[in-house]
Order: structure tokens, then C-alpha cells, then sequence
């Protein structure tokens, strides 16, 4: 085969490889990891040292309990409003200090005497409080990248299960399950008296 047969050959098979990295070069590019598709780092849950001392300063439990929803719904304010300014790495410490809070509050209820209605107007409180963040962190949620909202949604869910733990605690040992009913006496026919 002369040089200019090779030259020909090389000229004709240019388009066929044009065509080639055409189709080939999305597949490789698709296949290389997107750094968006990483979530960001867990929010830490912390309770700063300030908080911590006015939380342990209360004097009685329902003041306790106010105080610590209060500075929840401080941080909650907080995480909304860089949100909506898109400082993600503000809102996400600010989301662990709130689920922190939540967190410390729970466990504190747990705490109380069982039987008592304190601890029900307690959780009340609480159950109340988480009602009324559940929107709220919803619409952080979907206005959150998805490497942070996965962690928003962690701390929804969080709320979520905690306000169910508030109105769990109303029921105690008085909730009657389903089941099938036995025979009361008062509906047995009466016997015909025997008359001898």
C-alpha cells in the first residue's frame, strides 16, 4: 500500500472517530462523580456553655422546659433566616444546636414521675411547640441544597417522632387495645325458673 493509500484511509476513518468521542464523551463525563451529589457533614449537636448554664440555673421544670424551647425556636429563627441569605454552613450549626435542645428536653421528660400531671402539661408544651416547627422546617427543607437538606430532613423527622413521643405520653397505661371482646355476664339469658 503506497503513502497516499494510508493518507486516504486516515482522511475517511477522521469522521468515524469524530463520531465516536462524540457519543463516548457524555458516557465518561457522566460517569465522574458530581461534588453536589455529596452531603455535607452531620450538624453537630451541641448545647453551647451559656445555654447550658441558663437551662441548669431553672428552677422548676416548667421554667426549664420553657426556657429550652425558646432558645430551640431562637436557633430555628436563626436557621431560616441564613437560609434564606443561602449561608448553609451557619444554618446547619445552627440546626444541631436546635436538635440538641429538642434532644435535652425529651430526655429531661422522661425524668419525671410517670403518673403525674406535670409531666403531662410538660409535654403538652413541647408537643405544642414541635407542632408548630414541623412547617417551618419543611420550607427550610426545600429551599436547602440537597447536600444539607439531608440533614434537614433527618432533624424533621427527628421533630416529628418527638412531638409523637409528647402525645404518646397522654395515653400511659389508659389506652385499650383492639382485640376480640369477651362475653360480659349481664348479657347471659336468664334461666326460667323451675316451678315444682
Amino acid at each position: 500500500m503506497s503513502i497516499v493509500g494510508i493518507q486516504r484511509r486516515l482522511i475517511r476513518s477522521i469522521p468515524i472517530t469524530m463520531l465516536f468521542v462524540a457519543v463516548m464523551a457524555p458516557t465518561v463525563r457522566a460517569q465522574d462523580p458530581h461534588p453536589l451529589d455529596q452531603t455535607a457533614p452531620p450538624p453537630m449537636k451541641i448545647i453551647t456553655r451559656a445555654e447550658r448554664a441558663q437551662i441548669e440555673q431553672a428552677k422548676e421544670d416548667k421554667a426549664r422546659v420553657k426556657l429550652t424551647i425558646e432558645l430551640a425556636e431562637t436557633h430555628l429563627a436563626n436557621v431560616e433566616n441564613q437560609t434564606s441569605q443561602q449561608q448553609w454552613e451557619g444554618a446547619a450549626a445552627d440546626a444541631g444546636m436546635y436538635w440538641a435542645l429538642i434532644d435535652d428536653v425529651l430526655s429531661f421528660l422522661k425524668s419525671i414521675e410517670h403518673d403525674s400531671n406535670r409531666r403531662r402539661d410538660l409535654y403538652k408544651r413541647v408537643e405544642l411547640a414541635l407542632r408548630s416547627h414541623g412547617p417551618r422546617w419543611t420550607t427550610i427543607r426545600h429551599s436547602t441544597p440537597a447536600e444539607y437538606a439531608v440533614w434537614i430532613k433527618e432533624i424533621e423527622e427527628f421533630a416529628r417522632n418527638g412531638r409523637t413521643e409528647a402525645l404518646n405520653s397522654f395515653y400511659g397505661q389508659t389506652v385499650m387495645r383492639e382485640g376480640p371482646q369477651k362475653p360480659s355476664d349481664s348479657k347471659q339469658p336468664s334461666k326460667p325458673l323451675d316451678k315444682n
